[in-house]
């Protein structure tokens, strides 16, 4: 078994466990803390010493983080503080555990859980992972290896005056209070621009809403084969903790 520590940090809320990355299950039950708000680079790193701290952990740690991340340095950030561009988060982290730390976008990292252990499991061709929720996440494949740090849920689309996430993010279904089929009718344009840009073969849609796939799944009729995520909320977790080892795709670690 090779075990490695993921933590999954979130516009809302921070998740971690340790991991055994040859079969992607959890080996103990995650803990999730609140994300402190503004959530700026010190608050942040504070409660990702405590999730390590929590587990006792002192193995590899990788940690998925919802921007862009070059060469360990976040590139800019929509769903925490502004503080955070430009920041070596790599050498952030590291310092603050006093380890390595490897990080990874954070849909990178689940789309590498679902293609290594869930739904994208032996696809080949272009598979393109897009989770709901906060905002949108994506992470895009081809003959399985990771194209990093798309950011389509920041597409704009002709016709609409905001990127793609304003609109169609699982979280304003809630806050404009849409129906299944209304709400869908966003997803089904999203996707099908996608289809036009980068002809995928497959897409595996996740986040939380994923789990009323069931419901909303059916009315997409779209071109291209979709499935849901497998991952469910453990995928960020599972692909950080990968990444910290090598294991799917490389993350950005501190030196």
């Amino acid at each position: 078994m090779s075990a490695a520590f993921g933590i999954d940090i979130g516009g809302s809320g921070m998740k971690a466990a340790p991991v055994d990355v040859d079969t992607g299950k959890l080996l103990e039950k995650r803990l999730r803390i609140p994300t402190p708000k503004p959530g700026v680079p010190d608050e942040v790193a504070d409660v990702v010493h405590e999730l390590v701290a929590s587990f006792g952990w002192t193995g590899p740690v990788g940690c998925a983080f919802p921007a862009p991340i070059v060469g360990g340095t976040v590139k800019w950030v929509a769903h925490l503080d502004d503080s955070w561009a430009g920041v070596d988060i790599a050498e952030t982290m590291s310092n603050r555990i006093g380890a390595p730390v490897t990080i990874i976008n954070d849909a990178d990292a689940a789309g590498i859980a679902e293609m290594t252990h869930g739904a994208g499991v032996g696809r080949n061709g272009t598979v393109c992972f897009t989770a709901f929720g906060t905002g949108i996440g994506s992470s895009v494949f081809v003959n399985g290896s990771l194209v990093p740090n798309t950011e389509f849920g920041h597409l704009y689309l002709a016709g609409h005056d905001d990127d793609v996430e304003v609109w169609t993010a699982a979280k304003v279904r809630k806050r404009e209070d849409l129906d299944w089929p209304t709400w869908v009718g966003r997803v089904r344009e999203y996707l099908q621009h996608l289809e036009k840009i980068i002809s995928p073969g497959l897409f595996i849609l996740g986040g939380g809403i994923s789990k009323d796939f069931d419901i909303w799944g059916p009315l997409l009729d779209i071109d291209t084969e979709v499935v849901v995520a497998e991952m469910r909320n453990n995928a960020g977790i599972v692909g950080a903790a990968m990444a910290s080892v090598g294991a799917g795709a490389p993350g950005s670690r501190a030196s």
